[in-house]
């Protein structure tokens, strides 16, 4: 084969799989998991873990898909944030979400939310989580927050709060985001309520310093996106980078997170990380890692004599 027929046939296969890989982004996808947090006896919770919406004005298909999540009837909403990406999406962001107002909700923002997003070289994820231009526009943040709060939800931004949902008493908490040093775990540390139903930490970038304090302080259960599950996965490998300190392996669903206490204890609990359900307007991809939300069933433990 000639250098022509040769380098023909790579730029084909190339083009074939951007041609795929946009197609990807495209099929949103359900999924469905259970964890084993709640106290003995109770009956199971639902929670809908939506994350990084990354909306921008006339994306009809995610806003369609949002919609019919209210179906999974959920007991719980909660939003790991990067709802944004285009200052003019906020409109749109909410009446996407508008027939989960009426269910118990709770957020946090992202870099996103707060920035614009701008064209980025793919090469730099592998150096390293992504830095912020301090160029970037600002987005409308407030606005996004005050109409998410003006339809019940609960921005769980550095704030701590107790949460009614199916009749039990979460003690939540949850940091802005630590990718570009808003968090303030300082603000909200300290044991959970132990009378509580459910510990639940909230965070858009799962970084350890923040997974450390939710853990090590006892939570049940963590949440975080940002990852976008790595966005470009290999089959038998997994994701690529995850923008963050978090180690490959727990880059997009369920894994368990360990934390040494000060008292020498090990303290385990899941940890949850959405891939989400958007991508970059520049990078509108995705391979071997669908868009997502995810619905999880808490559950209690069965014990011998509930057989």
């Amino acid at each position: 084969m000639g250098l022509g027929k040769k380098v023909m046939g790579t730029a084909a296969i190339g083009a074939a799989g951007l041609a795929y890989a946009y197609w990807e982004a495209q099929q949103f996808t359900l999924r469905h998991k259970e964890v084993t947090v709640l106290p003995l006896g109770q009956p199971d919770l639902r929670v809908l873990h939506l994350s990084d919406l990354h909306f921008i004005p006339g994306q009809t298909k995610k806003h369609e898909w949002l919609h019919a999540l209210r179906d999974t009837n959920p007991d719980l909403v909660v939003v790991t944030g990067d709802f944004l990406a285009h200052v003019d999406a906020i409109p749109h962001v909410l009446d996407s979400l508008d027939p989960l107002f009426d269910l118990p909700g709770v957020f946090v923002l992202g870099s996103n939310d707060y920035f614009a997003p701008r064209p980025i070289n793919p090469a730099k994820y592998f150096t390293g989580p992504s830095q912020l231009e301090p160029t970037r526009p600002m987005l409308p943040w407030h606005d996004l927050v005050d109409g998410l709060k003006d339809n019940g939800w609960l921005d769980l931004s550095n704030t701590s709060a107790m949460v009614v949902a199916d009749g039990r008493t979460l003690d939540v908490r949850g940091v802005d985001d630590p990718h570009i040093g808003r968090d303030r775990y300082d603000e909200v540390a300290g044991a959970f309520d132990t009378s509580a139903d459910l510990a639940l930490g909230v965070v858009h970038a799962p970084y350890r310093r923040v997974l450390d304090g939710f853990i090590g302080d006892g939570a049940d259960l963590v949440l975080a996106g940002h990852t976008h599950g790595g966005q470009l996965r290999v089959p038998g490998y997994g994701a690529l980078v995850t923008n963050c300190d978090l180690d490959r392996s727990k880059a997009r669903g369920l894994s368990e997170y360990d934390v040494l206490r000060e008292d020498g204890s090990w303290h385990v609990a899941p940890l949850h990380v959405s891939a989400g359900c958007g991508t970059s307007p520049y990078a509108p991809f995705r391979f071997a890692c669908r868009p997502e939300a995810t619905l999880l069933t808490l559950s209690s433990p069965v014990s011998a004599n509930l057989r």
